[in-house]
């Protein structure tokens, strides 16, 4: 049997774009074995390739060697077909595919290369393989059409978000991938170096310092879609490697970064087919704390938080009485229409609190009878009803009460919040609320030991308005940083930098940096700040992020090529692997590993 590269076939069509208008052409297809119909005389093939599907008709009439050939054809087979393009008959359109009113008439066909049985169908885009499988054999996932479709889409907004950016003059620079440690939030991916021995380089977890750089080098507007490495633990959103847009440009505010990330967004909606959000939204940090209970706010649904400590102050409901004894807070929001919501179903939203730190949920029912609550005998009838007017409930509505710390009532309700938007499908839908959250604070306290850390990273500049603060309240103090949230999921991250080196020595002192240590650090970085940086900005977007979004994947896995699990491993290649010995003795490491009980480490 000749293989078609032997006798100078030369494919002339993508098996997805013949139309009617080519019928009576004679074409050579190339492509794998979508699915095999064999009906004795008749035998059908639909032959994939990525622009689409085409039926191949093989008749013995028209080719007895190619119907014969046909006959030893199985799924996934590679296959190249010469043939001719026929009209089907009315009866036989496909209307669910683009080719499906031609056929394909072959009079040869070449078997390229023979398949075994994938060990999951690739035909059904509702897959219902175990994931671990998919990925183990990923080359065979990444035939499927939806990775296909969400890999294309990713291509074309990139190639877009270039195009944009260099309309508006900004010049795609590349920056180094091996690189200095240094403590910037997660642990770093490191290297061992091996003309250096005992030396590490890092991964970058992002290009920050070095398209500030740029920036101080004088290039104005620098971009980058850049891959950045972060050692954190993974969940869905999160992959240990990853896709972000980079933004910088000198002499902006954020009102520059909003309108050119903006306009940015808005052009890749269109290109996905989705509706353009009306407009991009604002809302600052605290604002988005109270009534929201998140700084990524999902504005799609209402149900917003609200506070009631002045309505159940003094009730002698001592839940609420320790709590805002405590200097805490009493806050609440209203799910509409839940108040069919049975006590198993309560039982669950309190577990799903107490995993953000509540100790517990209050809830009341505002029905057609009146107002029914276990809390109703502490709180009494009058004081309860004007509970459940200022949190605006009407009968059928169910209150949900937290009573703590403000921090942790917000963080709680929040996710409270959602988890009942999940339940009642308000988070489903083609609807898009996309806004800015700004003014963040600067610092925050780390709940574990109480020392001060940066909420963005330590180069994001303070408000002008409160640098004195710096030196008599830092955690007052207000960072001129923001993020660009989509229906409850960050997007990205940027801010106004810090370019003067008094400023930033500030900052590395409260964060804990003694002057020798941010030296040893940052002292190329801080040398640099000394000549002459310009102010600058930027902003840093989630490249995995936006696709998933827009392709409405539930999961970050399905739109990047060759993902990690969870546990941030590759189950295609089996990374990561061992050090072979002669590896070690060349780096000049030894390996210090934590015991394996009935194991043998080097294994």
């Amino acid at each position: 049997m000749a293989d078609a590269a032997s006798v100078g076939w030369r494919r002339t069509n993508g098996c997805g774009d013949l139309r009617a208008g080519d019928a009576g052409k004679e074409v050579v297809l190339a492509g794998w074995v979508h699915r095999r119909r064999d009906h004795g005389n008749l035998i059908f093939i639909d032959l994939r390739d990525r622009s689409g599907i085409c039926q191949i008709v093989l008749r013995p009439e028209e080719s007895a060697a190619a119907h014969e050939t046909a006959g030893e054809v199985r799924s996934e087979f590679v296959l190249a077909v010469r043939g001719r393009v026929a009209l089907r008959g009315d009866e036989n359109v496909n209307p669910g595919i683009p080719t499906g009113v031609i056929e394909v008439v072959a009079s040869a066909l070449s078997i390229l290369n023979r398949s075994d049985v994938p060990p999951f169908p690739l035909d059904d885009p509702e897959i219902t393989a175990a994931e671990d499988l998919r990925l183990k054999y990923r080359y065979l996932d990444l035939r499927r059409r939806p990775l296909l479709d969400a890999l294309t889409l990713r291509h074309r907004l990139a190639l877009d978000v270039r195009n944009y950016l260099d309309g508006k003059g900004f010049l795609e620079l590349e920056t180094p991938m091996l690189t200095r440690s240094t403590p910037e939030g997660a642990r770093d991916y490191v290297v061992p170096s091996r003309v250096h021995p005992g030396a590490i380089y890092a991964l970058p977890q992002s290009p920050q310092l070095f398209k500030q750089l740029f920036m101080v080098a004088g290039f104005e507007k620098y971009f980058q879609i850049v891959r950045c490495f972060r050692d954190e633990d993974l969940r869905a959103d999160r992959q240990p490697e990853f896709t972000q847009i980079d933004i910088e440009a000198s002499f902006v505010e954020p009102e520059d970064i909003y309108e050119l990330v903006g306009g940015m967004m808005l052009r890749l909606f269109a290109i996905a087919g989705k509706p353009v959000p009306e407009r991009v939204g604002r809302i600052t940090w605290r604002e988005a704390m109270d009534r929201f209970g998140t700084d990524a706010p999902d504005m799609r649904f209402g149900m917003e938080i609200a506070d009631v400590s002045d309505r159940v102050r003094g009730s002698g409901f001592a839940v609420f009485d320790r709590a805002i004894d405590a200097k805490g807070v009493v806050r609440g929001f209203v799910a509409q229409n839940c108040a069919r919501y049975s006590r198993r179903e309560q039982d669950e939203l309190v577990e799903h609190a107490k995993r953000y730190g509540a100790g517990g949920v209050v809830f009341i029912r505002k029905t057609d009878e009146g107002i029914a609550s276990a809390a109703l005998k502490h709180l009494g009838e009058e004081r309860a009803a004007s509970l459940m007017d200022a949190l605006g409930a009407r009968a059928g509505d169910l209150a949900v009460i937290v009573a703590d710390s403000f921090e942790t009532a917000s963080r709680s309700l929040g996710a409270l919040r959602l988890e009942v938007a999940r339940r009642e499908n308000l988070r489903t839908g083609s609807a898009w609320a996309m806004t800015w959250v700004d003014d963040f604070p600067l610092f925050e306290k780390r709940p574990e030991d109480g020392t001060i850390t940066a909420c963005h990273h330590p180069f994001t500049s303070p408000k002008p308005e409160d640098l004195p603060l710096l030196d008599t309240d830092p955690l007052r103090v207000r960072a001129r940083a923001y993020d660009l949230v989509l229906n409850g999921w960050e997007l990205g991250g940027g801010s106004i930098r810090i370019h003067r080196e008094d400023v930033q020595q500030k900052v590395f002192s409260i964060l804990g940096l003694s002057p020798e240590r941010a030296r040893e650090k940052f002292g190329f970085f801080l040398s640099a700040l000394r000549f002459g940086a310009p102010p600058h900005g930027g902003i840093a977007l989630g490249l995995d992020r936006i696709v998933a979004m827009l392709t409405g994947a539930a999961s970050l896995r399905e739109v990047i090529a060759f993902p990690k699990t969870t546990s941030a491993t590759c189950l295609m290649t089996s990374s990561p692997s061992r050090f072979e010995p002669e590896q070690l003795e060349e780096l000049h490491l030894k390996l210090n590993l934590p015991p394996v009980p009935g194991g043998d480490v080097s294994k």
